[in-house]
């Protein structure tokens, strides 16, 4: 069963050691919790008991890729809408394609600055789903005058 979303989880999911700990430490510097994990079915473990806020993933990676993982997050309803992004040293068009059409959020070409990735996160964080959004206590429905009379109508955040 899935549990509440970590708001400060982030699930990193890469094979290469050097690569991992710059996530990690990118993360870290960004404030928030780095799970490190070195292939895809570990990070698909963690999440039945666990909901981060984000998602990087390796592209290549032994037991299960991170577009097979993509695709797995992309079709469970308490999953679906967090921030993927894919990391790869595959710069072709068709593997961008792929990565996205698997469900990436973002696609961050290798070697890759951590000043660069730390901002890509920032902003998708920023930009999170609505559903995963905290809506403000004082947003609440308010009444709009048009031509056509009065009506209700929710102001979400």
């Amino acid at each position: 069963m899935i549990n509440a979303p970590a708001t400060d989880l982030v699930l990193v999911a890469e094979d290469d050691p050097d690569l991992r700990e710059l996530i990690a430490m990118s993360v870290e510097g960004a404030g928030l919790r780095a799970v490190c994990v070195t292939d895809g079915i570990t990070a698909a473990r963690i999440l039945e008991t666990a909901t981060p806020r984000a998602i990087i993933t390796d592209v290549g990676m032994p037991a299960m890729t991170g577009l097979e993982l993509c695709r797995l997050v992309r079709s469970q309803a308490q999953l679906r809408d967090l921030p993927v992004i894919m990391v790869s040293a595959a710069i072709d068009d068709a593997d961008i394609e792929a990565g996205y059409a698997a469900g990436a959020t973002d696609y961050l070409v290798k070697p890759f600055s951590p000043r660069r990735f730390r901002t890509r996160l920032a902003e998708l964080l920023h930009h999170e789903a609505p559903a995963r959004r905290r809506v403000p206590t004082h947003a609440r429905p308010h009444r709009f005058a048009t031509p056509a009379g009065p009506r209700n109508t929710s102001v979400r955040w």
